[in-house]
């Protein structure tokens, strides 16, 4: 899948590149947006929301390198 939904944060499940970002801190989530964009073994991986809430940190930039376990997102 690319990635893990935690209780109040998203990290990723394998190590992948950040290829789009498509939230800001303070931005709304609702349940099937769009979180980011990730790419791993040249396939593309969108996250998902799977919750509502409130962005409170993106914790990637584009072009980021993350590691199984890294901080994408965390929400309230």
């Amino acid at each position: 899948m690319g990635y893990r939904w935690g209780m109040s944060d998203v990290r990723a499940d394998m190590v992948a590149n950040v290829m789009e970002i498509y939230v800001t801190e303070g931005a709304t989530l609702n349940v099937g947006d769009t979180i980011v964009l990730l790419e791993s073994m040249k396939m593309e991986i969108p996250v998902i929301a799977e919750e509502s809430g409130t962005i409170s940190r993106v914790a990637v930039s584009v072009g980021d390198v993350v590691q199984e376990g890294d901080l994408i997102v965390s929400f309230s």
